[in-house]
């Protein structure tokens, strides 16, 4: 057996069956060994970034790592941006990147690069197999690190003769550490704290923004009259009918501040603590007022839901039912006004539709907007890297399909941000995935048109030439057709409503372009 080989195997043992590739000359003992070990569902993308970009979707939906395989340092480059995205989703990825051989790679070739130095900055656990014998246990422990709490990325690189070498051992799984809960004195305090009646938010991410823990926090905040949030962009937010609704904290600083401008505690559950995305001249970085005191009841590393839920019991908070939504909209007529394609959305989406967002400036009323339709889970963009929506959605769908669920994903996609990631349709088309995509195009980058203001800068001709994505327009249809996805065009909601109902009665990927 050689590395490669032992590699798959492992992987395989490890519970990682689904691998998004771009592979190259380095990685083809690799691709040959996946022949040979069947159960790996193995995923062509055409572009690394559409690879990672799906793996983080997967890790949101299934909760377990899938691999990505990318071509040498170049490769693993291309990825970067949406394993950016992926880090601070917590989304759990495993890497295997290909190299130079141990031999040739000090003859300086073409493709040799920093690879390990390039993987750091978005990897929690990096290490370059050194013999054919140690590679199963190097990936038993890059999977080990994937599932670490709260979700990290690991990076494995596979120089070609470790791969190619004979000698390969597969590897037992390795348990990952157990999670660390919110320590019992931590809890009284939190408790403590609240029973004074003064201004407090519990202010949540990560898996405290599943349906129990909502619940929970949900019970708290009926017990003490603390206000609850979410952070301004999470990975996974399980909402609709029958659940705890929660307001995300708003993207510009002054509606942000206003939104925390009375909390004198904010109680980070899974979170960090708020600061702008950007700085702003004469605008605070920390959203939080001066005298506000920042507490943690739940690191990000820990489990959120024990601590809510111990939180909810040391007060004696009693269960509630969920606040009455209100009935699931009609859908909307008349023009394409980001309020009316939320509304739409919220009433045709099925139930436990998977939505992602990367609607940019755009689609700012679409999460609140779509609060009262059926249970679905929201994917935010938590990196703010843009080229996350169609790889993302991918990823979901083959989660979805891989457990047979059989649940629609639904991309609110931006068109300026879609151009990063295109490829991602060839891949849905190919593997016959779920996806609607809603493409917004207002054919410019609105969100540069926004943030001018607010930096203080003046537009001009050359500003108005680098955001405008016209002359010549781009044809969407002709885009997702040449891609192997049906498309059709939406002018008003009448014909937004149609064309998403016959895209949800029919099986694989469909776009709508909605000209906005």
């Amino acid at each position: 057996m050689n590395g490669a080989e032992s590699l798959a195997h492992t992987l395989l043992k490890s519970d990682v069956d689904v691998c998004f590739a771009n592979p190259g000359t380095s990685e083809l003992h690799f691709v040959s060994a996946l022949d040979a070990a069947p159960g790996m569902r193995c995923v062509l993308t055409l572009f690394e970034g559409v690879a990672t970009g799906s793996a983080d979707g997967y890790g949101r939906m299934a909760d377990k790592p899938a691999a990505t395989l990318l071509h040498c340092g170049p490769g693993l480059a291309n990825g970067l941006a949406n394993l950016h995205n992926a880090r601070r989703a917590c989304a759990p990825v495993v890497n295997i990147v290909g190299d130079q051989a141990t031999y040739h790679r000090p003859l300086d070739s073409n493709l040799t690069a920093d690879t390990e130095g390039w993987a750091r900055p978005v990897s929690a656990w990096v290490r370059t197999s050194s013999l054919a014998s140690a590679v199963g246990c190097d990936a038993a422990a890059a999977v080990q690190a994937a599932r670490t709490a709260p979700g990290q990325i690991a990076t494995l690189i596979l120089p070609a003769d470790t791969a190619w070498g004979e000698g390969g051992v597969v590897a037992e799984p390795l348990p990952p550490p157990l999670v660390p809960q919110a320590p019992p004195h931590t809890i009284r305090q939190i408790a403590d704290l609240l029973r004074r009646g003064e201004p407090a938010m519990l202010f949540l991410s990560r898996k405290a923004l599943r349906a129990r823990g909502l619940e929970a926090a949900y019970r708290i905040a009926q017990a003490t009259g603390a206000g609850m949030m979410a952070q301004q962009a999470n990975a996974r937010i399980e909402r609709g009918q029958g659940r705890v609704p929660i307001q995300c904290l708003p993207y510009t600083v002054p509606d942000a501040t206003a939104a925390l401008a009375g909390i004198r505690h904010l109680i980070l559950v899974g979170a960090q603590r708020p600061v702008a995305i950007f700085a702003y001249p004469n605008q605070p970085s920390h959203l939080t007022r001066p005298e506000a005191t920042i507490h943690v009841l739940a690191r990000v590393d820990q489990n959120p839901i024990q601590a809510l839920e111990a939180l909810a019991d040391e007060l004696g908070a009693s269960s509630a039912p969920p606040p009455n939504l209100g009935p699931v909209p009609t859908p909307a007529s008349g023009a394409l006004l980001a309020g009316a394609i939320a509304q739409t959305l919220a009433a045709l989406m099925p139930e436990q539709s998977i939505v992602v967002d990367e609607s940019v400036s755009f689609g700012r009323p679409f999460y609140p907007g779509a609060r009262s339709a059926p249970p679905h889970d929201w994917l935010q963009n938590t990196g703010s890297s843009i080229g996350m929506g169609l790889p993302v959605a991918t990823g979901a769908a083959m989660a979805a399909s891989t457990v047979g669920e059989g649940r629609r994903v639904i991309d609110l996609q931006a068109d300026g941000s879609a151009l990063y990631t295109i490829q991602a349709l060839w891949t849905q088309a190919r593997e016959g995935l779920d996806v609607t995509t809603l493409l917004l195009a207002n054919r410019k980058y609105a969100i540069l048109l926004h943030e001018l203001a607010n930096v203080g800068a003046r537009p001009g001709p050359v500003f108005e030439s680098l955001t405008d994505l016209r002359n010549p327009d781009l044809d969407w249809i002709k885009i997702a057709n040449g891609m192997g996805v049906e498309a059709a065009r939406a002018c008003n909601c009448e014909q937004f409503a149609d064309l998403f109902r016959h895209s949800l009665r029919r099986k694989g990927p469909f776009l709508i372009e909605l000209v906005i």
